[in-house]
């Protein structure tokens, strides 16, 4: 039988090991809100196939043959989905970390645990969407005929770096939701808007070519412009990677998700209370 042992600030020196003492609740809740998620729909788990092909066909519609954007070399459409499916993942763990604590607020309230798992295994449930959704891009690749390269091993890496860069906002929403409600209302925006500010439907390369490098380094503020770089480059072979703007974007993330961290903390104390 296990000892309970109550000990004064053993939560502040405890933390990250507590985190792995409760990998279980971690992977509990995980599973439930994979569950859940498509629980009731009539067509299940093709929800995560039908949101971004149609973002993708739409896109191609649009913006490939209408505005006549160009795509580097590669088909519009493998362009446009090569952005889109990191873009998904981004703002679906973004949206579901974001309301993570508030839908748990029965559980929060009654136990302890380190209440960075329900943020992290929200974006669990993204990633399962994810790769699902690869099957969109594995049927491009067999219709256009583009043979992968050596460069798809770096896959793997891409999407860790994109559980990164999604965990830094995700937090940081996580944490104002609680204290201020209107950010249920602000973070649908923020998504929305943010589609068309990020690199889904036009190349980083137009950018450069219209602004200039520095043009391009400012775009890399956005968290996601170098993780749709990325797997632009993994995927589309003939794409290449800007490396100073992608690793640009990829330090501020990781500093992002330091600070964001760092404030989940700090307000975690007061979860309970006003949630």
């Amino acid at each position: 039988m296990e000892e309970l042992v109550i000990e004064a600030g053993r939560s502040e020196a405890h933390y990250w090991r507590d985190l792995w003492r409760f990998r279980e609740l971690f992977g509990f809740l995980a599973w439930r809100d994979i569950l859940v998620r498509y629980k009731q729909t009539a067509i299940g788990v093709s929800w995560a196939l039908i949101r971004p092909l149609l973002t993708v066909l739409v896109g191609t519609g649009i913006f490939g043959s209408l505005a006549q954007l160009p795509a580097d070399g590669v088909p519009y459409a493998m362009m446009v989905c090569a952005g889109t499916l990191p873009w998904y993942f981004f703002s679906s763990a973004l949206t579901e970390s974001a309301s993570s604590l508030v839908g748990n607020a029965n559980l929060i309230s009654k136990i302890y645990f380190p209440r960075l798992i329900l943020p992290m295994s929200a974006v669990v449930v993204a990633f399962v969407d994810f790769a699902i959704s690869l099957v969109i891009l594995a049927g491009l690749m067999l219709w256009y005929g583009v043979v992968p390269t050596w460069r798809l091993l770096a896959l793997p890496v891409l999407t860790l770096l994109a559980f990164v860069s999604a965990m830094g906002p995700g937090l940081l929403f996580t944490a104002l939701n609680v204290k201020y409600r209107d950010f249920r209302y602000i973070i649908p925006f923020v998504v929305q808007f943010g589609l068309f500010i990020s690199p889904v439907f036009y190349s980083t390369t137009a950018i450069e070519q219209r602004f200039g490098e520095g043009g391009r380094l400012i775009c890399a503020i956005n968290p996601v412009v170098g993780i749709i770089d990325g797997f632009r480059w993994a995927i589309c072979g003939t794409t290449e990677i800007h490396w100073k703007s992608f690793l640009f974007s990829i330090c501020l993330s990781l500093v992002f998700l330091v600070a964001a961290v760092r404030y989940f903390r700090r307000m975690e104390k007061s979860f309970a209370d006003v949630i």
